[in-house]
């Protein structure tokens, strides 16, 4: 069933004062979900090597951040179902409470890790409650907004991660880069989410078309089984195809951005410090240590326009969305995606500063916006009574297989292959982003099936 608004009327007319409230309350969530999550990626080269023996290699500790990188994916994609079929359940605002307290506790605990053991499992922990929230949070917004606005409110609700990740490289420019506090407060003020908790008691009521639903279909709400029922098989399947790609190209091309201009800076500094390649792995970092900070601010303003790009190009997808549909969208982002990658991965060290600059945004660009489109199409997919569950499924269980192939990855980067081979090889899988979603229907101008 379609919704055809006015060519002319704008999409945010109409939208009340609760429905804005509910969308800030959501992106707040989600926001402070990708924090948790980034706040390792952007301290992780200084924690680990904390934790793990002296005579840990470089290899060693590439190996063990990508384990912990992995146990967050395989974490996320748990708190995904569990916390997605809870919300079909007991609600949205309950279990987004459940689940934003959880990530804030194991965020900040993880301040208190004595070994690499010990940050992996609190990541895992972490992960349970990152993964539940998005769920819940998507099915809410896509549930409270009209037809005209989803695509609109979906790609504003997704694309305010940026702002998340922001307060990472905050968190690793003026915390993790000041000797005077270090990386355990980076994940010490992990805490504060919880204090928006209090926010979602007072403020944010079930939807309707939930509470309506309970009357039906309450014994049936969030079963699992019912995502690979004859009527739903094949949108499960398609969902969890795409995030598979998504998730894949975000840990293994996306996350790399800041990479890039932290390598120029290593190559620049290993020239002032002499550096030689006869030099053993312990001699090049004491040759380097003088250096650690103006490396580490090169690492995060890579890592600072990278999200920038990403940012405007999720909130970009919503209109693009709108305009010429999901699955042209999909597309057109994963084409980019593909062209962005190779060209970065493959070229980079050619560029000047300001021309790698320009490169990073349309990387971020290209290579992230089309996870707007999960907030988007997942929740469309499916009737209330699996909305949640299935939009949390598609979207995190596709991290047990993104996991996987961190665990590959850091295992090929320990053995010597350089990050730019591992990254140009996937940047490929974007091709399989591009054959995917012909496969399943389009939902633009589509009414939420109850």
């Amino acid at each position: 069933m379609s919704e055809s608004p006015s060519p002319r009327e704008a999409w945010y007319t109409g939208i009340t004062r609760y429905q804005w409230l509910v969308l800030t309350i959501a992106s707040l969530g989600w926001i402070f979900d990708v924090f948790e999550g980034q706040v390792f990626v952007a301290s992780m080269n200084e924690a680990m090597p904390k934790l793990l023996p002296i005579t840990a290699t470089a290899g060693d500790k590439t190996f063990y951040n990508n384990i912990a990188l992995a146990a967050f994916l395989a974490g996320g994609a748990l708190g995904g179902v569990i916390f997605g079929a809870l919300g079909d359940r007991i609600g949205r605002a309950k279990t987004m409470v459940i689940t934003i307290l959880m990530y804030s506790l194991f965020t900040f605990l993880t301040a208190f890790s004595q070994n690499a053991w010990q940050i992996i499992v609190l990541r895992f922990l972490v992960a349970l409650g990152v993964g539940g929230e998005w769920a819940v949070a998507s099915a809410m917004v896509a549930e409270v907004f009209p037809t005209k606005a989803r695509a609109w409110s979906g790609a504003i609700f997704h694309g305010s991660s940026t702002f998340g990740a922001y307060l990472a490289v905050a968190a690793g420019e003026f915390i993790v880069n000041n000797d005077a506090l270090g990386w355990r407060w980076g994940f010490a003020i992990g805490a504060l989410p919880a204090l928006l908790t209090l926010w979602i008691r007072w403020s944010v009521k079930e939807p309707e078309t939930w509470v309506a639903d309970q009357s039906r279909h309450s014994q049936s709400a969030g079963r699992i089984t019912d995502l690979f029922s004859p009527e739903f098989r094949k949108r499960t399947l398609l969902g969890f195809s795409l995030a598979v790609v998504g998730l894949a190209t975000y840990w293994g091309v996306h996350i790399y951005g800041k990479d890039f201009t932290r390598q120029r800076a290593r190559t620049h500094y290993s020239a002032v410090a002499g550096v030689t390649p006869e030099m053993s792995t312990e001699e090049r970092d004491a040759a380097l240590a003088p250096y650690r900070q103006p490396i580490k601010s090169a690492e995060m303003w890579g890592m600072f326009l990278t999200i920038t790009g990403g940012g405007i190009g999720l909130v970009a997808f919503g209109p693009i969305c709108e305009a010429l549909g999901r699955r042209w969208a999909f597309t057109i982002f994963h084409v980019g995606g593909l062209v962005m990658g190779l060209l970065l991965f493959l070229t980079y060290p050619i560029w000047s500063d300001v021309v790698l600059c320009g490169l990073l945004l349309l990387f971020g660009f290209w290579t992230l916006g089309m996870h707007a489109g999960y907030a988007i199409y997942f929740p469309e997919l499916y009737p209330t009574r699996l909305r949640s569950l299935g939009s949390g499924f598609c979207f995190n269980f596709a991290r047990f297989t993104t996991a996987l192939m961190l665990v590959v990855n850091g295992a090929i980067q320990a053995n010597g292959v350089p990050f730019e081979t591992a990254g140009a090889a996937l940047s490929l899988l974007f091709l399989a982003g591009v054959v995917i979603i012909w496969f399943g229907p389009e939902t633009k101008g589509t009414t939420l099936a109850s």
